[in-house]
């Protein structure tokens, strides 16, 4: 494996809208994070990865956008946005910018144009067709419900949308959309961002012909993934990128690649020959929304799941390419609620969940909040949720197939993005210190428990551990770069494995359980002496590891000598 920064680092990703208010508008803001900037370094992150902050109507939080090389109003102004990168690099913090290019917002100029007439230059940069049979031109879904075709009646045609009706998707096919994209991209470059996460960057490619897809489901509109995920010409126009642009920075690009396997991400990403430095797979996150989706489902039944994937991600790219690692993010519950237990042992599972992060080979994601054990949020009725998808969701399944609003609202509680975007808990004051103005979506009513101040008050908090964690993994090249070997494969509880760089040797063990099992050493591994890196509990050094009693969520690692 080469040496690389961005192997290296610990990456934080903001929510802008969530993360701190600076005027009062009840909206997070530029400002807002330049003034939080000690509290990231103090953390000890090196990167920031953050949301899209250009200009966009706002239909689907910024991911639909009016203007590539513009700031959103509610956001603050390019110079505030400049001010903000200067002080970044300044405390030696990197920033990574959201890239959404496979669709813009029906409010770019572009489609201004496009939707204008038929022969308007513009109107190949976007997909449309006419009517089959008086109806769409195929039977896709789209992910926020519906179809995933818009009509418009100026031109009597339909545009492709994958995402919302705000969201049409752009036509790569045509090599005028993505000069413009490549130019747009080396502006913000020539500015001095530090890379790209690269939104559904594995949807450019469209199967020519736009097939139907199978009918799978009793629902009018199917799922065609097959038809717009890992394309044929996706490589193509990712090795075009790389040609163009990416080649000729030192930067970090991820991307965001729903249904891709390994060996998908190993073309993408390979250490020699790769378009993009890693990519976020999503198998895990899928076993976390079987997780919680029922009330009382065992989590422990889902951890051989867990363990299947994520060893096959380690095993498989070793050598070949470099994994991302997290738990969470904008699109995701909280993690600690998903993976962990949000009751009795938060503080103990919000650690185990970071030592796992932040302890397999990979460049690992903290989400805002993550490192203060932020939870889901139960709002008592759906007028309370922001995010398009969760009400499209629960309209649909309401209105159209007829479900009990109380259990529909149990999904949601579960399962919607908006848990993971509301505000940052800073304090205790009114609204967690956010805003002095209303919140643009309330916050999580156990603010006064869980808050940033809290946790910089109490050595012992999630917080100091994740500065630990991020401390370690800067001391010890095992932690980045050590090959990855599971065991206790078929333990429905003990998560544990080892990490190994030439003599350096760690030996990792989580208890994703309330229970208290038992650890036992497999046999083969010798050592003369144990050092705890980090642990969630207290430790007696001089323990025997060959048998543990672990305690509910505890989270040990061992460097064996």
């Amino acid at each position: 494996m080469n040496r690389a920064w961005w192997k290296e680092c610990v990456v934080y990703q903001i929510y802008p809208r969530s993360f701190y208010d600076s005027n009062g508008d009840g909206i997070g803001d530029l400002r807002g994070i330049l003034q939080k900037l000690d509290y990231l370094k103090e953390l000890g992150i090196d990167v920031v990865w953050l949301c899209p902050v250009y200009k966009s109507p706002n239909d689907d939080n910024g991911y639909d956008i009016s203007d590539y090389q513009n700031i959103m109003g509610e956001f603050g102004t390019l110079a505030d946005w400049e001010d903000l990168l200067a002080e970044m690099h300044k405390r030696g913090i990197r920033l990574v910018m959201d890239l959404v290019v496979n669709h813009t917002s029906d409010e770019h100029p572009w489609f201004i144009e496009s939707r204008k007439s038929k022969d308007n230059p513009y109107r190949d940069f976007y997909i449309w067709r006419p009517a089959r049979d008086g109806q769409e031109p195929n039977n896709w879904r789209s992910f926020f419900s519906g179809s995933a075709w818009g009509y418009d009646e100026q031109t009597d045609e339909y545009y492709l949308h994958l995402f919302s009706k705000k969201q049409p998707d752009l036509n790569w096919e045509n090599p005028r959309v993505r000069e413009e994209i490549y130019t747009m991209m080396d502006w913000w470059l020539q500015k001095g961002i530090d890379g790209f996460r690269m939104d559904v960057i594995n949807m450019i490619s469209k199967v020519p012909g736009l097939p139907d897809a199978p009918e799978v489901t009793q629902d009018r509109y199917q799922f065609g993934g097959q038809y717009f995920i890992n394309g044929p010409r996706l490589m193509e126009f990712l090795t075009e990128m790389k040609q163009k642009v990416l080649s000729r920075y030192d930067i970090l690009t991820v991307g965001e690649t729903p249904l891709v396997t390994t060996q998908d991400a190993i073309q993408i990403a390979n250490e020699e020959t790769g378009v993009l430095k890693m990519v976020f797979q999503f198998e895990h996150m899928d076993l976390s929304a079987e997780m919680g989706a029922e009330p009382g489902t065992s989590k422990s039944s889902r951890l051989l799941d867990l363990k299947a994937v994520m060893s096959r991600w380690q095993r498989d790219l070793d050598g070949h390419a470099w994994n991302s690692i997290y738990l969470g993010n904008h699109d995701q519950p909280r993690s600690v609620s998903q993976f962990g237990d949000d009751g009795p042992y938060r503080v103990e599972s919000a650690k185990l969940l970071g030592t796992f992060t932040h302890m397999l080979q990979g460049t690992p994601y903290i989400y805002q909040g993550d490192e203060i054990g932020m939870t889901n949020v139960a709002f008592d009725s759906i007028e309370e949720y922001r995010d398009v998808a969760t009400r499209n969701m629960y309209k649909e399944a309401v209105e159209k197939k007829g479900l009990d609003p109380a259990d529909v609202l149990k999904i949601v509680h579960a399962k919607s993005r908006d848990n993971a975007r509301t505000p940052m808990q800073w304090d205790s004051s009114e609204h967690a210190g956010f805003t002095n103005g209303a919140p643009w979506i309330r916050v999580n009513p156990n603010y006064e428990d869980i808050n940033v101040a809290n946790a910089l008050a109490d050595p012992d908090s999630i917080f100091y551990y994740y500065q630990k964690l991020i401390r370690l993994r800067r001391e010890h090249p095992v932690i980045v770069y050590g090959s990855y070997n599971l065991l206790l494969a078929d333990h429905e509880e003990i998560y544990a494995f080892t990490r190994t760089l030439a003599d350096d040797r760690l030996l990792v063990i989580l208890n994703f359980s309330r229970n208290s099992p038992e650890f036992n050493l497999p046999e083969g591994i010798s050592f003369t002496s144990t050092e705890v890196l980090i642990s969630n509990y207290e430790v007696n050094s001089e323990e025997d590891i060959h048998e543990i009693t672990l305690r509910p969520f505890e989270a040990r690692v061992y460097r064996l000598r």
